[in-house]
């Protein structure tokens, strides 16, 4: 992004936590005033390893005074990459010790709200689920309670694509050749309809889709070559069995155009004790972009209900 973009706020601070002899690279919207009534906000990004970019309509819930975090997750962004790390390396446990360190470092584990998007929705409840502490409240937007299910809603959408489309894809799927690009644009297709609605995509959501493209180590390895066609190490994840054990304040939110259909992520508003949803009825897997007012507005009234 571009320093001078003049839909959400610049940063106070950026910076970079040591995590396992590697750097996390962070930023904050706002001021970290642990006096402030209003507890800060972390940001967990997407993909696996999908930087921060496009979530940064998001810091615009600083507004009313709240601090917002944002940090690329080891792997993608401005943070350490490894591409040739074993491929083992890339785990859940992983990312939700990653998320720990950085709020310690940060200096707000005792009180902070956790929003996910995407894969940071899959991480977010493991995260309360291994070590809830601080956590006040949980976002979860547009995600999946389980791979399975997201496969299974990944193939109703896909039926409904063109024909030529489906037939472009199975293709290159099947020939190991999804780095071509007939199949990107046939990929595209998928994605206008259902990832990002707003086209051209603005240039924070373009942004991480380049570094993606750069280095697509830790996408390949835990998901695989797109949001349709999971063969990596994820594949088989889920919490639905779990989510009763989910102890705080829950949003669950998706756009009526999702990826993340209804079926993937019920699970949470169904299984979590103190859960509610909303679906934004413009939005596909991005309402923070697609509808951004609405967006700020739900999350934003739900995060000072619990701060």
């Amino acid at each position: 992004m571009t320093a001078t973009e003049p839909r959400f706020p610049e940063p106070s601070a950026t910076g970079t936590v040591d995590f396992r002899g590697h750097q996390t690279w962070y930023r904050v919207t706002g001021e970290l005033d642990p006096e402030s009534a209003q507890a800060p906000l972390v940001v967990l990004h997407g993909g696996p390893g999908v930087a921060h970019n496009y979530c940064l309509m998001m810091a615009n819930l600083a507004r009313d005074g709240r601090a917002v975090i944002h940090y690329d997750q080891l792997g993608c962004g401005r943070s350490s990459h490894l591409p040739d790390a074993d491929p083992s390396f890339w785990t859940v446990e992983l990312f939700v010790e990653e998320v720990r360190a950085v709020v310690s470092a940060l200096g707000i584990g005792d009180r902070f709200h956790l929003l996910g998007q995407s894969w940071g929705g899959m991480l977010g409840p493991e995260f309360v689920l291994a070590d809830p502490h601080g956590v006040q409240s949980l976002t979860i937007c547009d995600s999946p309670a389980s791979m399975p299910l997201w496969l299974e809603a990944a193939g109703i959408l896909r039926s409904r694509l063109p024909v030529d489309v489906q037939e472009t894809l199975t293709r290159h799927e099947e020939a190991g050749t999804t780095d071509s690009p007939e199949y990107l644009a046939a990929m595209q297709v998928f994605y206008d309809r259902h990832v990002c609605r707003v086209t051209p995509n603005p240039p924070e959501v373009l942004d991480s889709f380049a570094q993606l493209g750069q280095d697509p180590t830790v996408y390949h390895t835990m998901n695989g070559p797109s949001e349709f066609h999971v063969v990596g190490s994820l594949k088989d994840w889920s919490v639905v069995d779990r989510v009763g054990d989910v102890a705080v304040p829950t949003l669950v939110v998706a756009g009526a155009h999702d990826e993340a259909m209804p079926s993937v992520w019920e699970p949470f508003v169904k299984g979590v004790p103190d859960a509610c949803s909303h679906v934004f009825a413009e939005s596909s897997h991005m309402p923070h972009v697609e509808e951004p007012e609405a967006f700020l507005e739900r999350v934003g009234s739900f995060l000072r209900e619990h701060d």
